[in-house]
């Protein structure tokens, strides 16, 4: 009898684990219309997630990925992969690695592009790809409810990467940007640059977007550094590199970003777009400026004063109180609730010399 129950709970076990994925997995089972067909894949390893860029994944910070289909009662059906990664910086790279230019840009989580029946989007530090088996005009809006069922990055974890901000917007052809964390990333997305020019041993942010203005093609790329201190060195590097090969690279450092052009860069466009990345300064104050309420000598005094009204205010209330019903009951019941004789009388000692 023993033996039998092992056996049996051996032979349900593969699917008490599969239903224990489903309960832990953060695709939700249904959404505007659309319900999960079999069980969800959970792939911890970026090898099995990923076989063409596993180290990738990683340097991204991957950390699971889950993949499920859905079906509708039109008979559509929809596939979705979603990788999560350690912070929404490695969400951004990711989503940036796997975009392509012809892709179009949509409204869908925090940053999204489609190209016909795939969408790819992500949102704080979840990346989803979304195939559909035919798309209808409502698609783009189912994937924003979805977006809205997504876990939420919590404190440090949801923060995007600040270096977007500094790439200038003219002549920028769309959806070219690359934000890349590692060597691999860097070899993948063709960079101009080296991983020996970046030095990665200073955990360096880098990226790197196309233009394409009226004298040639050009490629800004940005490399944010710790400090200025190491900027200064790795602008000094890339200094002796660019005059042995002169007229093919254009270096300069803003505070701790080193910009960097590349193609075209013997006219002024190629001067204007290396000038247009400037460094901007970021300072905190946590301490207080001014002096708070709490802590005005002014506001106490007028404090006290307030409470002093007030008792006065209520004294006068509660004495005009008892001094009325003293005077009332006098007049309509003298002598017989105040001042009654027995309580009045003088007491009288009779003394004679």
């Amino acid at each position: 009898m023993n033996r039998l129950c092992t056996s049996v709970l051996l032979a349900l076990m593969p699917v008490a684990l599969v239903f224990a994925a489903d309960d832990s997995a953060f695709l939700p089972k249904s959404f505007a219309g659309w319900t999960q067909s079999g069980p969800v894949t959970v792939v911890t390893d970026a090898a099995q997630a990923d076989s063409a860029y596993p180290g990738i994944l990683k340097e991204y910070g991957f950390v699971e990925s889950e993949t499920a289909n859905y079906v509708r009662g039109d008979g559509r059906k929809l596939t979705i992969k979603a990788a999560k990664f350690k912070d929404a910086t490695g969400a951004y790279g990711a989503f940036t690695f796997y975009r392509q230019p012809p892709m179009k840009t949509e409204q869908i989580g925090t940053n999204a592009a489609s190209a016909n029946e795939r969408i790819l989007f992500f949102r704080d530090n979840v990346l989803v790809d979304a195939n559909f088996g035919r798309l209808s005009g409502m698609s783009a809006a189912e994937l924003r409810e979805l977006a809205g069922l997504l876990p939420k990055a919590q404190g440090n974890e949801a923060n995007q990467p600040n270096l977007p901000n500094y790439l200038p917007k003219d002549h920028a052809v769309e959806n070219s940007a690359k934000y890349i964390l590692g060597p691999q990333a860097l070899l993948a997305t063709h960079s101009p640059l080296t991983a020996e020019q970046v030095d990665f041993s200073h955990d360096p942010e880098i990226l790197t977007q196309d233009y394409s203005p009226a004298d040639g093609p050009e490629t800004l790329t940005i490399l944010a550094y710790p400090t200025p201190q190491i900027a200064a060195e790795r602008l000094r590097a890339l200094e002796n590199g660019s005059q042995a090969a002169p007229n093919t690279m254009l270096v300069r450092r803003s505070g701790p970003l080193v910009a960097v052009v590349t193609g075209v860069v013997g006219n002024n466009e190629a001067k204007d777009l290396l000038n247009s990345v400037n460094y901007e300064a970021e300072v905190t104050w946590n301490e207080a400026t001014s002096v708070g309420k709490r802590d005005n000598i002014g506001n106490l005094i007028l404090g006290i004063f307030a409470l002093i009204g007030i008792i006065l205010l209520i004294s006068v209330i509660f004495g005009v109180f008892f001094g009325g019903f003293r005077i009332l009951m006098k007049r309509f019941f003298p002598e017989s609730v105040f001042d009654r004789p027995e309580q009045v009388e003088i007491i009288q000692l009779h003394l004679k010399q």
